[in-house]
């Protein structure tokens, strides 16, 4: 298991997708499906954390986010999409993780304080609301993916991930006579193997040499000489710890673009300003016609200034170069008019969403193929899992097979 080649990113199915959500991260896990090995994760018990009576919404919201992902393009011979409640070994590392995380990690998490004041009359006074990075850190080690797509909102987040994973192989990894038996294990390499493998620990550790870093961690990926508990054991010791039992995630922060909605504020269902993915032509163009404009424009001959004007923003989204220089140029020098302009933003929408909405007819037409890929994705998602409750168990001592 290559952990530096795994991908790990969720959803909250809170409602329809709309086209943040499609520019901001379903085209990026497309991509990254035939890059690394991902997994994608409706997590269904995070949207309860905040909504604890929101079960029956919550499941309408799953099937219908599961077509919006597989009519982006998100395919299932490519990624594994499952639902997190039906991988329920989530809860058990979250249980057992939540035996050595200090209370005091959970309530410095700035997400929760920020969440608290704006709780918009929901009761977050559970257990739930509190340990849901720790829920969040147990999705990601479970799979010991090595990289998590995030926006730079979510960093305090893997972060926390990253301690929980350090606090784990602290406590758990440390080992009477460590040095000795990984001075041994590095013997099993062979003449040549052990030399390379120490030389690049030394340009790691005294150097900082993330080159050679990722070098040794391919050499010792690729040996077949040597046990898995020597392959942690050398993996620890490269980095200059213990055993390496939960690989350490790190964010992968990508050019996510700001998708301006209709109100030219940042896309978003709870501001009403949304075109979702699966909107007919007609929706997409009464919403678009309806939009404000800059509000210097009282009259067909006043020019503009696009800057102050919401559709000039979705145009650099969405349009053209020349339909935006068209666009700059004919409002600033009032030779379109707000409709004029309107119009071929209206299109280009109309014909990006055209394929996505003609894949999703598909799925919206056999719900029983989305739960099956759904459920073919949950006994892959556990089969990982289970391997990595193994390690975790056999750790902390509890592993009685």
């Amino acid at each position: 298991m290559d952990s530096q080649r795994r991908v790990v990113s969720g959803m909250r199915p809170n409602g329809r997708l709309h086209l943040g959500h499609y520019h901001g991260v379903l085209k990026n896990w497309v991509r990254l499906q035939h890059e690394y090995q991902c997994f994608f994760c409706i997590v269904d018990w995070h949207a309860l954390t905040t909504d604890y009576a929101g079960g029956p919404e919550v499941a309408r919201n799953v099937h219908e986010m599961t077509i919006d992902w597989l009519a982006a393009g998100v395919s299932p011979s490519s990624a594994t999409m499952f639902i997190q409640s039906q991988v329920p070994e989530h809860a058990e590392l979250h249980l057992l993780l939540s035996m050595i995380c200090p209370l005091s990690w959970l309530e410095r998490v700035p997400s929760y304080k920020e969440l608290e004041l704006d709780g918009q009359h929901k009761d977050l006074s559970t257990y739930g609301f509190l340990g849901y990075p720790l829920l969040q850190a147990a999705d990601i080690l479970a799979y010991r993916a090595g990289v998590v797509p995030v926006g730079a909102d979510q960093l305090p987040h893997i972060e926390f991930a990253r301690e929980v994973a350090r606090r784990f192989n602290h406590l758990y990894g440390s080992e009477e006579d460590f040095e000795a038996k990984a001075e041994a294990a590095v013997r099993k390499l062979g003449k040549k193997g052990s030399k390379l493998y120490s030389s690049l620990r030394k340009s790691y550790q005294e150097q900082g040499d993330l080159e050679a870093l990722n070098t040794a961690r391919a050499l010792l990926k690729d040996q077949q000489t040597i046990t898995l508990g020597d392959q942690e054991r050398l993996f620890g010791y490269l980095e200059g710890g213990g055993k390496l039992l939960l690989p350490e995630p790190q964010a992968l922060l990508g050019d996510t673009p700001k998708v301006s909605g209709l109100d030219g504020g940042k896309m978003s269902k709870s501001s009403s300003n949304s075109i979702f993915l699966r909107d007919t032509p007609a929706e997409i163009e009464e919403k678009i016609r309806r939009m404000p404009t800059d509000p210097a424009r009282v009259h067909r001959h006043d020019p503009g200034e696009p800057t102050h004007c919401p559709v000039w923003q979705m145009h650099q989204n969405h349009s053209s170069d020349e339909i935006c220089r068209w666009s700059e140029e004919g409002c600033r020098s009032a030779g379109i008019g707000c409709l004029e302009c309107k119009a071929p933003l209206i299109e280009a929408i109309q014909t990006e969403l055209a394929p996505l909405q003609e894949r999703a007819i598909d799925y919206e037409q056999n719900p029983d193929l989305v739960r099956s890929i759904l459920a073919e994705g949950a006994e892959q998602a556990r089969d990982e899992v289970r391997e990595t409750l193994v390690v975790v168990r056999q750790a902390m001592g509890i592993n009685y097979r």
